[in-house]
């Protein structure tokens, strides 16, 4: 017998061979068939998965998704949460909340821990915390604000602004004595180097050199003083080093929020919860606690030579106090859901829901490097700076599994937050936790990027 021809006389149908050589379906029956497809076809839509929100498609709002739809793993997410766990109940950290957001909506909320380990009440969601030096970057949004509006430029000279910074001196060693040797300045510190700490302004952070035990004597950043006092301060204290030579964490951010001050005519908390804060809804986030929210703040533990945990000390004064002076370098009292809203107007790129703070342009400057390339030098392998921010020009070289373009910094009680606009992701880490060394802290913070990365599939 010959072989048997097909003729397909319907693209959509597919017919099985018989005995005879063609099959011919007729008008009525080739009907039926196509309804028959056609409720498979619908039947298969309804039970297949649902497609996975782009960050084109997503309505940014923040709301609870499911990781899948986002392109991130359920089964993995376990890892992060158990991994907290573990330090919260190994006695690494007192307590923790960290939030995960892709594509605009919170993926993953992880709350463990005590507020206070003396005491039997649990940290939460909504707990408050010192985020310190994630200050920084409200601050620096604050001051594209007021780039936006013509009133200062990159490369103009600090002391056209602030005046008292206009001849400063320049640490150069010590005498036998143990006097400082110092020479002029050789030029003003530009704005571009006081956003990316190459301006060679100390802080006080160690005592390992005679400018920074000048800067903790003074304690300039306590909020004691009004920021005008702080100027005056860091005016008699010489640099670290000539402008422009050497990246320097430093005092600068303290110094924008008094130059936000100077060019808004408000104060910087003000200024931050007129045109931030009430904008994206972060109603717990100020540089104080109003006392009907104390009990929800969690406290600074610390942790002794041997990495073991230990209680807070309660000397950090009264945070329902308004400071005379908001630091912009580390004042902010804020919490991991209010800290998410500001990340996402950020991967916004400017705009979280009705609330435009910044042009699109303008967030890009904020997350490009500006460090010249003599400072790049001495930054660590692969990051540069942008507008108080940390950058990542070369994750690998690095060595993080984040996306090259992605920024972040940290407050020194160990609270972080990283955003990677590639992959249209933000993570927030809430916890209190300040050692003799950044040991634990920096340990947290790494480990804590493997662990969601290894979530998100695609």
């Amino acid at each position: 017998m010959p072989p048997t021809r097909l003729r397909m006389e319907d693209p959509f149908l597919l017919r099985r061979a018989s005995k005879e050589p063609t099959v011919t379906l007729r008008p009525v029956t080739r009907l039926a068939a196509a309804f028959v497809l056609a409720c498979v076809f619908l039947t298969a839509l309804a039970v297949s998965p649902r497609p996975i929100v782009t960050a084109a498609e997503a309505v940014r709002d923040l709301a609870v998704a499911t990781p899948e739809s986002v392109g991130v793993s359920t089964e993995r997410l376990k890892r992060l949460d158990a991994a907290i766990k573990k330090w919260v109940d190994g006695g690494r950290i007192a307590g923790a909340v960290t939030m995960l957001t892709r594509h605009g909506k919170t993926v993953n909320v992880t709350v463990h821990g005590k507020k206070d380990i003396r005491k039997p009440d649990p940290i939460e969601r909504d707990s408050i915390f010192r985020i310190f030096s994630m200050t920084k970057p409200v601050t620096g949004v604050a001051m594209m604000m007021l780039y936006e509006e013509g009133l200062w430029r990159l490369d103009d000279p600090v002391a056209r602004l602030v005046p008292e910074l206009g001849k400063l001196q320049v640490f150069v060693g010590e005498n036998p004595d143990g006097t400082m040797k110092t020479e002029p300045a050789r030029r003003s510190i530009t704005m571009r180097e006081l956003m990316t700490h190459t301006g060679g302004l100390g802080y006080g952070l160690s005592a390992a050199n005679p400018v920074d035990r000048m800067f903790r004597a003074a304690s300039l950043t306590s909020g004691r003083v009004p920021l005008q006092q702080v100027v005056e301060g860091v005016a008699k204290i010489p640099l670290l080093t000539q402008p422009g030579t050497r990246w320097s964490y430093s005092i600068a951010v303290d110094i924008q929020g008094y130059i936000v001050e100077k060019l808004s005519g408000q104060s910087l908390g003000d200024f931050m919860k007129a045109r931030i804060f009430d904008p994206l809804g972060m109603k717990d986030t100020g540089f104080y606690v109003p006392k009907e929210k104390l009990a929800r703040l969690a406290l600074v533990h610390g942790e002794d030579a041997a990495g073991t945990l230990t209680p807070p000390d309660d000397t950090r004064g009264d945070p329902t106090v308004p400071p005379a002076g908001a630091s912009g370098g580390g004042g902010l009292f804020s919490t991991a859901a209010d800290y998410a809203r500001f990340c996402e107007m950020l991967l916004g790129r400017g705009q979280f829901g009705k609330a435009r703070l910044l042009a699109p342009r303008t967030v890009e400057m904020m997350r490009t490097n500006h460090v010249l390339p003599e400072p790049l030098k001495t930054m660590r392998a692969g990051t540069g700076w942008g507008m108080d921010v940390s950058v990542m020009l070369d994750a690998a070289t690095a060595g993080e599994p984040v996306s090259d373009g992605t920024y972040w910094w940290w407050g020194i009680a160990g609270s972080w937050f990283w955003i990677d606009p590639v992959a249209d992701l933000a993570f927030i880490g809430m916890i209190q936790h300040q050692g003799p060394t950044f040991r634990t802290v920096s340990e947290l913070h790494g480990v804590s990027r493997n662990w969601v990365y290894q979530a998100v599939m695609n």
